[in-house]
């Protein structure tokens, strides 16, 4: 079976139903895989590169998890990426410590996926993936695929049953990543 590397980037998870779901139900889907909460692990943003580089080494398949800020992924992850995947590690002449990886998108957004249709919106989902696909080029993993469920906005957890529709999306959207990463 594959080595599965979830990185999570919320930075506050206790503060996201759906991302903080998603990471849950991933653990109990896909048991063997390591869950890195960069939340949890970073608070002050100051990335352990050689912890991350090694657990990055370890996958086979690493999965990004994360909300849509501003039509990416949260500062903490940026940040992540832009210390770890490094030249001499992730690309360049030296760099081929990625190729071959399989490279899972899961995220989450608090707009309707409707807003995110061409047409729609100011962006659609392959515009907001384009990066992370231009990524898998340069670093030479493979793009295996992607899991986006909108309409899971923090604005919307107005009472218990909101909460728990919002919970309920996010189950079925981390079952929809175990299925995609299992086939793989």
């Amino acid at each position: 079976m594959a080595r599965v590397l979830i990185v999570s980037g919320h930075p506050d998870p206790s503060d996201s139903v759906a991302n903080e779901t998603i990471v849950s139900e991933l653990s109990a889907l896909l048991p063997d895989a390591e869950v890195d909460d960069l939340g949890k692990l970073y608070p002050d943003f100051q990335i352990d590169v050689a912890a991350e580089q090694a657990k990055l080494v370890a996958a086979d398949v690493i999965v990004l998890q994360y909300p849509v800020w501003w039509y990416s992924y949260p500062s903490l992850m940026h940040k992540w990426m832009e210390d770890v995947f490094v030249h001499g590690f992730s690309h360049g002449s030296t760099g081929d410590k990625l190729a071959g990886k399989k490279l899972v998108v899961s995220f989450t957004a608090g707009a309707p996926e409707s807003m995110y249709e061409p047409g729609a919106g100011v962006i659609t989902v392959d515009d907001m993936l384009a990066p992370l696909k231009a990524t898998c080029k340069l670093t030479r993993m493979e793009f295996a695929g992607h899991v986006f469920t909108g309409g899971v906005s923090y604005l919307t957890r107005v009472d218990d049953a909101a909460r728990q529709q919002i919970a309920e999306r996010a189950k079925a959207h981390a079952r929809k990543v175990a299925d995609l990463v299992e086939q793989l």
